[in-house]
């Protein structure tokens, strides 16, 4: 008969499966499973499939831009200089930041294509997103940490996240950032914040974070050490914007050619009344632009407009994250360090876009909020199970948007 007093060991090998990578990697896959499908229920007007594994089939026009930085470096010229009949404004690409690109040009060196090379990035980055806020969750199988990865899967806006885009990237970076301050480790929360920087101009917000982080992290430190850490990472992560800027001097011989391209071509520079952004992103016209011709499939035929349950659903998701935190404040008085982090940069990439007046890029922009699921695993299942109904339904709708390229 066995002693009572001795405890039998654990079992790691039942655990490892349930909390290890297999989680992240099943999100993964379940993620390109879902956005396939989508492609797949997108045929294109002309009758032709979308096809999903092609690099051609997740790029848009500003994947071009990118291409080209990760090929030939930043370039900047009138447009009237190569294209005669073209309007009398700035063309270019510095527009777009570095840190995707240079990740591309440097997987090519491996002999792979830069469009290939793209893809596997933006895969890569996708799995890291999901295997850092595995860990930033526990690394504990729960149903509360299933629906999250679930959600995930169909985050709003997440369809670029699988694009030739640096969304996966920046996200991955953002949640190193969180995972570095989690961590009481300045030089990761520096490092995650440099390439989320570096990736997006919504990036950035990570400067402002790691600012605030004083506030709430490092807390086995004295005041003094706790300002000189928030402050010396905020400052090595805005060197990635500093390190863009340098790229674009190098190429052009102007430290502002960003906002002399954005304000030449697009008409966009300073700040903006953010509640009239939002109004011109709501009624931005996107099928005007471009409406698939020939018979349209049921999915694309209505999705035509999903821009706008878009923004409701982002709107929704900001709102619950900001209750959520209110609750755990008056109930608990205190919320987690990678809460706090979480619930600021959640706020403030939703706001950014439309200070910055975004009105035809915000939706993918808001796909970087995927840092607040953090938040969500403290919401009851009677919100995360609904969250994900509706999540999934609006992922589809802005995938056949994207598919059948009304979007950008």
């Amino acid at each position: 008969m066995p002693d009572p007093a001795v405890v039998e060991p654990a079992r790691p090998a039942r655990r490892d499966w349930r909390h290890g990578l297999l989680p992240p990697v099943a999100a993964w896959l379940l993620a390109n499973l879902v956005t396939w499908t989508v492609a797949k229920a997108s045929i294109a007007g002309d009758g032709s499939k979308v096809a999903y594994w092609s690099t051609s089939g997740r790029s848009r026009w500003d994947s071009t831009h990118y291409l080209s930085i990760a090929k030939t470096g930043y370039e900047m010229f009138w447009c009237r200089d190569r294209y005669p009949n073209f309007r009398d404004v700035m063309c270019g690409n510095v527009a777009w930041f570095p840190g995707y690109p240079m990740s591309v040009r440097a997987v090519s060196a491996t002999g792979l294509s830069y469009e290939l090379s793209a893809v596997v990035v933006t895969e890569v980055s996708l799995f890291g997103m999901f295997a850092v806020l595995w860990w930033l969750l526990g690394a504990r199988l729960t149903w509360a940490t299933g629906l999250i990865l679930a959600i995930g899967t169909v985050f709003p806006g997440g369809i670029y996240l699988h694009a030739v885009f640096p969304l996966a990237t920046g996200t991955l970076a953002l949640l190193v950032c969180i995972a570095g301050v989690k961590r009481g480790s300045w030089i990761i929360a520096a490092a995650g914040g440099f390439v989320a920087a570096s990736c997006y101009p919504v990036g950035a917000v990570a400067v402002g974070m790691l600012l605030l982080s004083a506030l709430f992290a490092w807390r086995r430190d004295t005041w003094p050490i706790r300002f000189a850490k928030a402050g010396l990472s905020a400052a090595l992560a805005g060197c990635g914007v500093l390190w863009t800027k340098w790229l674009m001097w190098q190429a052009t011989g102007h430290w502002d050619a960003y906002e002399i391209l954005q304000e030449s071509s697009y008409g966009q520079g300073g700040l903006h009344q953010p509640f009239a952004a939002m109004r011109d992103a709501y009624d931005f016209p996107f099928s005007d632009w471009y409406t698939p011709k020939g018979q349209l499939p049921w999915l694309v035929e209505h999705a035509l407009a999903a821009h706008r349950p878009q923004l409701w659903l982002n709107l929704v998701f900001v709102l619950l994250v900001l209750a959520t935190a209110a609750a755990l404040l008056i109930r608990n008085r205190a919320l987690e360090v990678e809460e706090w982090a979480a619930l600021t940069l959640t706020v403030a990439i939703f706001l950014v876009p439309f200070f910055a007046g975004a009105e035809m890029s915000w939706y993918r922009n808001h796909a970087q909020m995927f840092v607040g699921l953090i938040l969500v695993r403290r919401m009851s299942r009677f919100v995360q199970v609904p969250l994900l109904v509706l999540c999934a339904i609006q992922y589809a709708l802005l995938g056949a948007m994207f598919f059948s390229g009304v979007l950008v």
